[in-house]
């Protein structure tokens, strides 16, 4: 074998046994020289060599890194996607409708949404023929649409152009986009944890590294974030500072100050995941209003607060960043549905849609008041007092598998959100379960949760 030949295979021989890991980079062509004894032109031809066989990606100024180039077998998932399907399982229970008590569920009932003010609103984008007449419109979104949404940023003290908005299919594709431009197979990033298990999904089906920031009841522990920001040199923080999914807890203002320092520190991005943001009950500093979408990507939605089934959400930020998320959105989806966003829009202006939230919002205090009470009464435990949103995170006994729960529930017809799926680490989460407000007043439910922990 010529030295390039040898090079080249014993690079390939550390990334099959695992001594260099997916992500991992190799080392300098000056380092990788010295190392095996060889020219550094010996040393880019073997580099070459891996990148066109598919061992390895380059980045400008960021070198050579491994990639799983490992292919399938015929009717097989890759490993990631695999992975990210089965992080999104609870989504899929959560779309069957098998189960009678589903407090593990992540959206309100309809009755409580779309039944409230949508139903009677659906006709208003056809009425009005505008989305025609635009033919696909542009890919950033609804005009009319950005501007009211620059004045409801304006009114959270948060100064945001038209310009800087992108309207999207709800937060998810809001997330997707983001982690489609700013990501890479290998990269680093920080979430909540317990956090936002679909966003888990993603990155794992994008192939990037998560690492878990601990959640505490006011809000990401920000020591935990600088120790993981020095040893781990991650790229962005996705976070949620408003009625936290899952915890129910919302990040206090001297937590918020201390989280935009470390970030701007360690040249952090931060996404800032905010559905309840809307809801007159929540109560949050939030990290949008002090940082001014300098260094924060906020995400907004109304399928949280209108209907899951209405996919309009938003994403605002510094224009530059704007500008590069438009166009990927034209590259996947062309644009988002004028339909959907005329409706939207017309719900905004002509107040349908402050009236809908006054009585969502009594629906929610008036729920939150009945759980925990009821769990009070049962004597459970819950990781934070809940701030406004939908949701409340029971603290299981330690004898308590949060799975074996969720199994146990099922065999009953009660739907359990277990805390292991909102953790990148399932170990932090086995000793908690997710409780969504609107959907637990059932005493069948406590009379459950009564005898599991009595085993």
């Amino acid at each position: 074998m010529t030295l390039t030949e040898t090079v080249m295979q014993e690079i390939q021989r550390r990334i099959e046994t695992n001594a260099l890991k997916v992500g991992d980079r190799l080392p300098s062509i000056r380092r990788a020289a010295e190392e095996f004894g060889v020219s550094k032109n010996t040393i880019v031809e073997a580099y070459d060599r891996l990148l066109a066989a598919g061992f390895v990606k380059a980045r400008q100024g960021y070198g050579f890194t491994v990639v799983d180039n490992r292919r399938p077998a015929t009717g097989e998932r890759p490993r990631h996607v695999a992975e990210a399907v089965d992080i999104a399982s609870l989504l899929s229970a959560q779309l069957e409708e098998s189960f009678s008590i589903r407090v593990g569920d992540g959206r309100p009932p309809p009755s409580w949404t779309e039944e409230s003010e949508v139903r009677r609103h659906l006709g208003r984008g056809r009425k009005s023929g505008q989305a025609d007449e635009q033919g696909y419109g542009t890919a950033m979104g609804l005009p009319a649409l950005r501007e009211r949404l620059a004045i409801d940023f304006a009114v959270r003290e948060v100064q945001a152009h038209p310009d800087q908005i992108l309207l999207t299919f709800g937060a998810n594709h809001a997330l997707d986009l983001v982690i489609r431009r700013y990501l890479m197979p290998g990269d680093t990033v920080l979430v909540d944890e317990p956090g936002y298990y679909p966003l888990f999904a993603k990155l794992k089906l994008a192939q990037v590294r998560m690492v878990g920031v601990r959640r505490r009841p006011t809000g990401p522990d920000p020591d935990d974030l600088r120790a993981k920001a020095e040893s781990h040199n991650p790229k962005m923080f996705f976070t949620q500072s408003m009625a936290h999914n899952p915890t129910g807890g919302s990040t206090n203002l001297p937590t918020a100050h201390a989280l935009l320092t470390i970030a701007a520190q360690h040249d952090l991005m931060v996404v800032e995941d905010e559905p309840f943001v809307d809801l007159p009950t929540v109560r949050s500093a939030g990290l949008a209003p002090l940082d001014q979408l300098t260094n924060v990507i906020s995400i907004g939605t109304f399928s949280k607060t209108l209907s899951a089934s209405l996919r309009c959400g938003y994403i605002a930020a510094h224009a530059d960043i704007i500008g590069s998320l438009v166009e990927l959105k034209m590259l996947t989806t062309v644009n988002s549905s004028g339909h959907i966003e005329h409706l939207v829009h017309g719900l905004l202006v002509e107040g349908h849609y402050r009236r809908h939230l006054k009585r969502l919002g009594r629906r929610i205090a008036s729920a939150t008041d009945t759980v925990m009470a009821n769990l009070e009464r049962c004597g459970f435990e819950v990781l934070t007092e809940p701030t406004g949103g939908y949701y409340v995170y029971l603290v299981l006994p330690p004898h308590v598998d949060d799975i074996a729960l969720a199994k146990a529930g099922a065999q009953e017809g009660i739907f359990i959100a277990p805390g292991s799926v909102f953790c990148v680490d399932s170990d932090v989460g086995r000793y908690g379960t997710r409780i969504n407000i609107a959907r637990a007043e059932t005493p069948r439910f406590y009379e459950f949760l009564k005898r599991a922990f009595a085993c």
